[in-house]
């Protein structure tokens, strides 16, 4: 598809060059702020699968720099525009609006937050931004720990085998997403295992009361992770942003106040999921399995032996109900973009160039080898077209 359809279908893809923002994602993140106040409070955040930086790039933006985005703009705009009004007629304007307006200009202009750590994982290089930490690694494997650790804390000793951080975090974001297949039962799974991972990091660096935004892929049985996710955390809901295709199946799950169980110790040897203690869980529940619904007792034989059984039916009991369902929250303006309609562009539009090309693509390889072969349609330098015997 080519870059002008593109531009034409996607309006949050032309808006985010437009904006400076290294990829549409940023505007997920914007609104997932403006729904549940993600930054209030801020100052160390980890952002797990981080590349190209679009969520990286929202945060240098709004924790180092002090920038406004969402409703909090739109309510800076709202003050300066009523201070321009009221100037126009000052006469009418008394003591009581004139402090509200100096305290409305005070809070607009931008106010950097004060010892900002912000630290970004991927695998993929990550062009550098204004004060991210940025390292290149596997979230799924147990070495990152000390090294996100000896980046939130340059102190700390990767030879004291603690995989606990001495300076916590407040809040850890993940936007990871595999390669999907198009199967989508097996990409719902690969999702939930990347999303596991990022919860395991999190519960290493993570303080009690923080909070965890990580992207899913709902299914059929996405109820079994939320109740998972209330385990450790007070509130967990369900939030799909509007710059998120709704013809998708993701959405993002966010869990507030981190809330770990009582003797509950982060641990990558054992991570939570099924891990390697498969064999001795399902023989642990085979020794515990007992029928729910009916129970038999047995008299005595007679001459003949035979046993007369009698069964009890259990079936009106109450059953317990111990389903649990993560609230569903639409996030977003609904006079913002729609990001599955199309929309007219103007006569004079010009396409622009993304603001950050991939560093490092995974595809990289597969352009060249195009390119060698005389591009997609088999055109050769001189404009000549060849074809296959």
């Amino acid at each position: 598809m080519g870059k002008s359809s593109k531009d034409k279908r996607d309006a949050y893809y032309r808006l985010a060059k437009e904006q400076g923002w290294r990829a549409r994602s940023a505007f997920k993140l914007l609104q997932l702020d403006e729904e549940f106040n993600l930054f209030e409070n801020v100052t160390r955040v980890v952002d797990l699968c981080a590349a190209p930086g679009s969520w990286s790039q929202v945060l240098s933006r709004v924790l180092i720099k002090g920038e406004k985005f969402g409703r909090c703009a739109w309510q800076d705009r709202e003050a300066k525009f009523r201070q321009q009004m009221l100037n126009v007629f000052p006469e009418k304007q008394d003591a009581q609006d004139k402090v509200q307006d100096v305290q409305a200009t005070q809070e607009s202009t931008p106010a950097p937050r004060e010892q900002v750590k912000i630290v970004s994982i991927d695998l993929q290089p990550i062009s550098p931004l204004p004060g991210i930490i940025t390292l290149r690694a596997d979230i799924t494997h147990p070495a990152t720990v000390p090294l996100l650790l000896k980046a939130l804390d340059p102190d700390f000793d990767p030879s004291t085998m603690n995989q606990q951080a001495s300076h916590p975090v407040d809040l850890v974001i993940s936007d990871g997403a595999p390669d999907v297949t198009g199967l989508h039962d097996l990409d719902i799974y690969v999702q939930s295992q990347l999303l596991f991972a990022a919860l395991n990091l999190a519960l290493c660096v993570l303080k009690p009361g923080g909070k965890f935004v990580a992207k899913i892929f709902r299914g059929r049985n996405v109820d079994l992770l939320y109740a998972q996710l209330k385990v450790f955390f007070e509130k967990v809901y369900v939030a799909k942003p509007r710059s998120s295709r709704a013809s998708s199946v993701e959405a993002f799950i966010v869990c507030i106040n981190f809330q770990p169980p009582e003797g509950f110790t982060a641990n990558l040897e054992e991570p939570l999921g099924v891990g390697n203690k498969l064999a001795e869980m399902l023989a642990e529940k085979q020794a515990k399995e007992e029928p729910t619904t009916k129970s038999a007792t047995q008299t005595p034989a007679d001459k003949d032996g035979i046993y007369d059984v009698e069964v009890e039916d259990l079936t009106n009991e109450p059953l317990k109900d111990i389903r649990w369902v993560a609230p569903f929250v639409a996030c977003g303006d609904l006079s913002a973009f729609d990001s599955d309609a199309s929309y007219k562009l103007p006569d004079d539009h010009v396409s622009l160039d993304p603001v950050q090309p991939p560093t490092a693509p995974p595809y990289k390889r597969a352009i060249e080898l195009r390119r060698q072969n005389g591009g997609a349609y088999k055109k050769t330098g001189t404009g000549t077209a060849t074809a296959k015997a």
